[in-house]
């Protein structure tokens, strides 16, 4: 089996190596989730985007986390039913709900931020500063990457 180093020399190896180490660190901060948080992975997506960009309609939710509406509204509803989002009426389009945080809802984002905040600032903590410093300029081409459609 070729080393990390000769497979991530090509783009389709480096293509390889980063999807292998993306995943696994995802997998990782999804285990250190707050232990009292009981919602799934995505509707705890959805309310780091309510907590990010503010209320959106269930429509512009959707977009955001790349789903079909109707999924987007089930998710939705069962964060108004466990309190961590409020609906309202659309102010000039009566046929649209938007869909907002509750103060319940950002505790919850906050607290599970937090925890997966510390646990990786420790881990960055045992990299060598060279390592971090790698890390900080990768971390907003990282950003570019998952932005692109």
């Amino acid at each position: 089996m070729p080393t990390v180093e000769k497979v991530a020399r090509s783009d389709a190896g480096l293509a390889a190596e980063l999807r292998l180490s993306v995943m696994r660190l995802r997998r990782r901060l999804a285990g250190e989730r707050h232990p009292d948080n009981e919602l799934s992975i995505n509707q705890m997506g959805v309310l780091g985007v309510l907590a990010r960009r503010g209320a959106l309609t269930v429509g512009e939710l959707a977009v955001a986390e790349r789903v079909q509406p109707p999924s987007m509204t089930r998710t939705v509803n069962c964060l108004e039913e466990s309190g961590d989002v409020v609906k309202r009426p659309h102010e000039t389009d009566r046929r649209q709900i938007v869909v907002e945080l509750s103060e319940q809802g950002r505790g919850r984002v906050l607290a599970d931020r937090d925890r997966r905040d510390a646990w990786l600032a420790q881990r960055l903590r045992e990299l060598s500063p060279d390592e971090r410093a790698v890390l900080r300029q990768a971390a907003p081409i990282l950003d570019k990457l998952a932005l692109k459609d």
